[in-house]
């Protein structure tokens, strides 16, 4: 590893998936996207900071529902509703589709369908009640760990599918990722559930394995593998899921 190539596939990651600005030496080729993978989470932990950032000083002004409202508000802007993008063009092509072509069809289109904006509307609320139900500063350590280990299981897909259009956006990302690789995002993506509650750590760890083996199978059943809008579906529900663990825990 090169310290400045490690430096240029990490600015390739945030420019990829935020709207932050980066610095124009690192110029781009479609090659650094696969190498950047492994920074993915690393993104999403900085992410979630800046949803933390926002929720805690809002909290001082706003009450909680307010709160989390504008961390998300600022995230969606910050990543361009990047993943949520996917989530939409996932349940319409997965809820409107018969066959693997036109889902492909479906979800490459642009418009949003009465299936996207009722899963859009469902995450996000889900998301909103979630986090405003939780202690403030728990909740400012979730949306971090969320952000961070959502995509580390996401980006998985990359290590055990394939990459089912000829073509498209997410191509230059969907080469294998090798095990080292991942085991890198896994170490940029998991320590922050970790510092919330070992033991919840514990059980939303093995609850996501088990939710990634399902949401992978059906990908590869209903088209063969992954696509990019597949990514951020998965990205979403997993981060979802680790929300719904942490309320969860608690009160239990």
């Amino acid at each position: 590893m090169r310290p400045l190539d490690e430096l240029r596939y990490f600015f390739t990651a945030l420019g990829y998936f935020t709207r932050v600005p980066v610095p124009r030496w690192v110029g781009f080729e479609p090659a650094y996207l696969n190498a950047a993978a492994r920074y993915f989470p690393l993104v999403g932990a900085m992410v979630g900071g800046v949803a933390a950032l926002v929720y805690l000083a809002a909290l001082r002004v706003f009450p909680s529902s307010v709160a989390v409202l504008l961390s998300m508000a600022a995230t969606l802007v910050l990543t361009g509703a990047f993943h949520e993008d996917g989530l939409a063009d996932c349940v319409d092509a997965f809820g409107g589709a018969y066959t693997r072509e036109d889902a492909l069809r479906i979800m490459h289109d642009s418009r949003i369908g009465a299936f996207g904006a009722i899963a859009l509307i469902v995450a996000l609320a889900l998301k909103w009640q979630t986090l405003a139900a939780l202690p403030p500063q728990r909740a400012a350590w979730t949306m971090i760990a969320a952000h961070a280990a959502s995509r580390a299981f996401a980006i998985s897909y990359l290590v055990t599918l394939d990459y089912v259009r000829a073509e498209g956006k997410a191509k230059p990302v969907a080469q294998r990722m090798s095990v080292a690789s991942f085991a890198l995002a896994l170490v940029f993506g998991l320590p922050w559930v970790v510092a919330i509650d070992w033991r919840l750590a514990g059980f939303t760890i093995v609850a996501l394995i088990v939710l990634r083996f399902f949401i992978g199978r059906y990908f590869v059943r209903r088209i063969g593998g992954y696509t990019g809008d597949c990514l951020g579906f998965a990205q979403q529900v997993f981060e979802i899921a680790i929300y719904l663990m942490g309320l969860a825990w608690i009160s239990s």
